[in-house]
């Protein structure tokens, strides 16, 4: 089990990592390949970013480091909320597979949160 929380730490913890810092670092490529970009401040974005770059790194680091562990479920849970939020937004713009990641990632923060809690 211990190997299988680790596996999908890791992979939300990239995935999360790499899509903040295209949030946070490179806005213009942002806002070529993610259509909901365009419509939102650079400033709005970037907190978006942020927000994921620190959820992917608080999936990882408190567990490895042993140093607050409880954190890396918090992380989970947190990020959980913004899979359910960015759910809700997909919808409203009609982005069907947008959804779909966003119940499977779900999915894998609740699993991660559930096993690490």
């Amino acid at each position: 089990m211990n190997i299988a929380l680790w596996i999908a730490q890791g992979l939300m913890a990239l995935a999360f990592m790499m899509a903040g810092s295209m949030k946070s670092f490179g806005y213009e490529k942002a806002r070529a390949s993610m259509p909901w970009v365009k419509e939102y401040s650079k400033g709005y974005v970037n907190f978006i970013g942020i927000a994921e770059l620190l959820g992917g790194i608080g999936l990882i680091l408190p567990w490895a480091l042993d140093i607050a562990p409880v954190l890396t479920p918090l992380a989970a849970v947190g990020l959980g909320i913004i899979m359910v939020l960015a759910a809700a937004f997909h919808a409203k713009r009609g982005e069907k597979q947008g959804i779909v990641s966003n119940i499977v990632m779900l999915a894998l923060f609740v699993f991660i949160a559930i096993g690490r809690f």
